[in-house]
């Protein structure tokens, strides 16, 4: 149970000597009994959890949230989750502004952190941005070709770019700059006004709600640039 979030070994003692931990509705109130961890479904105080060596989290982040454990301005994306996934040390891998929304994986497991980040994964990442004037056939081919940023030596180019509608351009990227894609967008000649990352890797959003968040799938897990060890993949 410490290991899952729910506080010290102390803390977690006494939770279970006050009969508050259940396996298939049995109450299970020795601290001390050794129980398999593997496959382990129980209840806490009613509610139902499952061992979980490592989490993988997917959360669509809203507007006006930090991605920080330490946020300053602004609420931070743990305020989304339930207690637990904080405590036991999840973090974003990766981080998006606090106006920029969509798509934020989070996990406790180091390495997929790594995976996830390191520039040299390229790691694919589809948002949609929303410019302030409408979109020209120049400003895309000139995405598609590669615009030179400030401090940057190279220009950078992004893949699958297109326009939904006349104020939107939806690309994908695998540098991750800072503020790359509004840095590219005004590169182009446009402004960005709004900006959602729809995709990462071979992974969609989907369907789920701003504020919401969910486990991945073992299937899910796949689709990702990360061999997750055999144990995590429930």
């Amino acid at each position: 149970m410490q290991s899952q979030g729910f506080g010290s070994r102390k803390m977690c003692r006494k939770l279970v000597a006050t009969g508050a931990f259940a396996i298939d509705g049995v109450v299970h109130d020795n601290p001390r009994e050794s129980i398999d961890p593997r496959g382990l479904q129980f209840t806490l105080d009613g509610e139902t959890w499952e061992y979980r060596e490592h989490v993988y989290v997917l959360l669509n982040k809203p507007a006006g949230f930090e991605c920080s454990t330490s946020p300053t301005h602004h609420e931070g994306v743990h305020s989304l989750l339930p207690l637990p996934l904080a405590v036991r040390g999840v973090q974003p891998a990766g981080r998006l502004d606090q106006d920029t929304t969509g798509m934020l994986l989070l996990s406790d497991d180091g390495p997929f952190l790594h995976a996830m980040m390191s520039p040299r994964r390229h790691v694919p990442k589809r948002y949609i941005a929303t410019t302030k004037h409408p979109v020209t056939d120049e400003m895309l081919q000139a995405l598609r070709e590669g615009v030179l940023l400030r401090d940057e030596t190279e220009p950078l180019a992004a893949t699958d770019v297109m326009s939904p509608s006349s104020h939107e351009i939806a690309l994908t990227i695998t540098q991750g700059k800072y503020h790359q894609v509004k840095r590219m967008v005004a590169a182009a000649g446009n402004r960005v006004e709004g900006l959602v990352r729809t995709a990462i890797g071979g992974l969609p959003m989907g369907t789920l709600a701003e504020g919401e968040w969910r486990y991945l799938s073992p299937d899910e897990l796949l689709s990702l640039p990360y061999e997750v060890p055999a144990t995590d993949q429930r």
